[in-house]
């Protein structure tokens, strides 16, 4: 019985550590496309590009995500590629798209739990 009571205690330990992974990221939105001008070029890039590229069919199809202050650029899984084309549909900003995104961090990819434009 204290084995048993043991190991759920660890295994309830282990699962809090991997549950706590989330994160919240502030950045630019902008589709894979156009992200590596703006990784190169700075924020500056990032501030101009227009929702209108954005919702080109090819930069649609490349798929989205934020790009960092210092340059790093997090794409999105697939829920957060629909939640940043349903954002990008719905706004009335033409460009300066800053983001917030929550989600679980995996190497240069989130999984995004929610995404808001500012």
């Amino acid at each position: 019985m204290l084995r048993r009571t043991c190991l759920l205690a660890v295994a309830t330990l282990l699962l809090s550590g991997l549950c706590s992974a989330q994160q919240t990221l502030n950045g630019y939105l902008m589709d894979r496309a156009c992200s590596p001008d703006a990784v190169k070029k700075g924020e500056k890039v990032a501030k101009e590009h227009g929702v209108d590229c954005a919702l080109m069919g090819d930069c649609v199809k490349s798929g989205y995500g934020v790009l960092l202050p210092g340059g790093k650029f997090v794409t999105f899984d697939a829920a957060g590629n629909k939640r940043a084309l349903a954002a990008l549909k719905a706004t009335k900003k033409q460009n300066d798209l800053q983001v917030t995104v929550t989600g679980d961090v995996a190497g240069d990819t989130i999984k995004v739990a929610t995404l808001k434009l500012m």
